[in-house]
């Protein structure tokens, strides 16, 4: 039947893979005690119908084995009565019945092997959430702690990682260029500046000698 597959399912599960292989482990084994004590209700429940239709057939059973001890009595006394065709009648109530008997005979076994199968089902689910809620916390534990390593070395990894070095030197360089650029401006903007001075003192000096030079000519 389904449930004892799917009960089979949750018992063989290894919890200690299913944490590895989760994506969210606390989540994951959370899941898996919620589901076991899904199917452990489920089973718990199918465990006490059986047990009911055990009894249920054994009743029936009674009830038939009496049918065929009352018509034995009937073909007795039909015997005793010289009553031929009623005793042949009466037996054939009485193979009947323990036709039926046997069929009930064989339900039964059937049915008290499926209420053994469903308790067998139900003590080992009980076992294996047991073990999983004992295991939980230190299943959950020893994961966030090798979580917790991973991320410690991804940031020494980091830490150490050559291109960021580089980087770094990428940028000095930058910002030494930018400074000797600034500076170098600087220089220029400051040697026109003077060129332009010297220029207009240049300009002034001629007209100084132009004006002389009229001066003299006129005298």
């Amino acid at each position: 039947m389904a449930l004892l597959e799917r009960v089979s399912t949750l018992v063989r599960a290894n919890l200690n893979d299913l944490i590895d292989k989760a994506e969210e482990p606390e989540k994951m084994i959370k899941q898996v005690i919620l589901d076991m004590q899904n199917q452990m209700l489920q089973v718990k429940t199918q465990v006490a119908i059986a047990i009911a239709d055990q009894h249920l057939l054994e009743k029936k059973r009674k009830e038939n084995e009496d049918k065929v001890a009352e018509w034995m009595r009937k073909a007795e006394l039909s015997v005793d009565k010289k009553q031929d065709d009623l005793a042949r009648a009466s037996l054939q109530r009485v193979e009947s019945y323990r036709d039926m008997s046997e069929s009930f005979a064989q339900q039964l076994a059937d049915q008290k092997a499926q209420v053994e199968n469903l308790k067998s089902a139900l003590r080992q689910l009980d076992q294996k959430l047991t073990e999983a809620q004992t295991k939980a916390d230190l299943l959950i534990a020893q994961h966030r702690r090798a979580r917790a390593v991973g991320k410690a070395s991804d940031a020494r990894l980091a830490m150490g990682d050559g291109s960021k070095g580089a980087a770094f030197d990428r940028m000095k360089r930058k910002v030494a260029h930018s400074e000797a650029m600034g500076q170098a401006k600087s220089e220029i903007a400051g040697d026109n500046m003077e060129d332009r001075l010297a220029a207009l003192e240049k300009e002034d000096r001629i007209e100084q000698l132009l004006a002389e030079l009229k001066g003299r000519r006129r005298a």
